[in-house]
C-alpha cells in the first residue's frame, strides 16, 4: 500500500477516515490532532504543567508531545509526577522508564508512593480482605494523590495520558450506571474547582493503537507490559463493547467523544451547585463527610 499523501510506503491504514499513511505522515497526523485538541482544551498563556507519567506508552507519549510543543516556551514549566502504587516490580519498572525519558529532556520528575502518603501498596491491599476489585481502590487512590502532587508543587494543570479509546469507554460507562454526576466532572476542565487542579487530556483523540505507533517510529522507549492486576477490572466489559463497536461502525470512538462534548456543558451546569465539603479524616474536597478515598483506606485498614 501507498501513502495517500506522497505514495511512500504506507505504514498505517486509518481505517475511520479511510488514509493510507507513511511514517513521517502518520507522525504529522498525530502530532496534528493532538496540537489541535489542547488548543480547545485550554489557552496557555504561562503555566506550570504537571504531567502524570507510568513510564507506560500513553503516559511517555503525552510528556514527549507536552515537551515537544511547549517545552521552548519560556513562560512553561513542566514537571513529571509518578504515583508508585506499589505493585511488585511492574511499578519498579516503569519508575525507571519514567526517570529515563525525565532525564533526557531535562524534566523535573517526582515520586509520590502510596505506602508512604496512605500507609498501604496494591499490592497489600490485593493481598487482604476488601469488598471491591484491586482496580476499584488503586483508580481513587490514584486520583487522589495525583492531584494532592499537582497541588503541592503548585501546577496550574494536571497532564493525563488517557487515549481515545479508555476516553470513549469512560463515556459510555457513566452513561450505563446513570452516574451523570461523574461524567460531569470527566473533563478537560476548562473552570477551577477549589481544591482540584484542572485535568488536560492531549490524548483523548487519539486511539490506543496509533498512540502504539507513534511511539514505535518515533523511537519513545515506554514500559510495553500490562498491570498483572488489569485481567480484574469491570473496565474490561467496556473495552470489549467499545471494540465491537468500532470494528463493525468505524470512527464509533471519535462520535461517542463528540456526543459527550455537546452535552458536557449542560451536565457541568447541572452540577455545578452541588456543595463541595472537606474531608473529616484528610481534609481534601469531597461533596460528602468522608471523601472516597477514606472511606476506602478505613475499610482496608479495618478503622470504623
Amino acid at each position: 500500500m501507498r501513502c495517500d499523501k506522497c505514495s511512500g510506503r504506507a505504514v498505517e491504514y486509518v481505517k475511520y477516515s479511510g488514509m493510507h499513511l507513511c511514517s513521517r505522515h502518520f507522525i504529522e497526523f498525530v502530532e496534528k490532532r493532538v496540537k489541535k485538541d489542547l488548543r480547545r482544551q485550554f489557552n496557555i498563556k504561562g503555566a506550570r504543567l504537571a504531567v502524570a507519567m507510568s513510564g507506560g506508552k500513553d503516559s511517555t507519549l503525552a510528556l514527549h508531545l507536552i515537551h515537544k510543543i511547549y517545552g521552548k516556551h519560556r513562560n512553561v514549566e513542566i514537571i513529571a509526577i509518578t504515583v508508585n502504587e506499589g505493585i511488585g516490580n511492574y511499578r519498579d519498572e516503569g519508575i525507571k522508564i519514567a526517570q529515563k525519558n525525565c532525564k533526557m529532556r531535562n524534566i523535573e520528575h517526582i515520586v509520590v508512593s502510596f505506602k508512604e502518603r496512605y500507609g498501604v501498596t496494591v499490592d497489600e491491599i490485593a493481598a487482604g480482605e476488601r469488598k471491591y476489585g484491586v482496580c476499584t481502590y488503586c483508580g481513587v487512590l490514584r486520583r487522589k494523590l495525583l492531584n494532592i502532587a499537582a497541588k503541592e508543587i503548585g501546577a496550574d494543570y494536571l497532564i493525563l495520558g488517557t487515549n481515545l479509546d479508555d476516553y470513549s469507554q469512560s463515556i459510555l460507562m457513566n452513561f450505563v450506571r446513570g452516574d451523570l454526576e461523574k461524567l460531569a466532572r470527566l473533563g478537560p476542565h476548562r473552570k477551577r474547582m477549589e481544591g482540584f487542579v484542572p485535568r488536560i487530556f492531549p490524548l483523548r483523540t487519539i486511539p490506543e493503537r496509533e498512540n502504539y505507533l507513534y511511539a514505535l517510529l518515533t523511537g519513545i522507549e515506554f514500559l510495553d507490559a500490562e498491570c498483572p492486576y488489569a485481567k480484574y477490572a469491570h473496565r474490561g466489559i467496556y473495552k470489549d463493547i467499545v471494540y465491537n463497536l468500532e470494528y463493525n461502525t468505524p470512527g464509533t470512538r471519535h462520535s461517542l467523544l463528540k456526543a459527550y462534548e455537546i452535552i458536557q456543558p449542560y451536565l457541568e451546569e447541572k452540577f455545578r451547585g452541588i456543595k463541595m465539603n472537606r474531608c473529616t479524616v484528610c481534609g481534601e474536597p469531597t461533596p460528602n463527610i468522608v471523601c472516597k478515598a477514606c472511606v476506602l483506606l478505613q475499610e482496608v485498614k479495618g478503622v470504623g
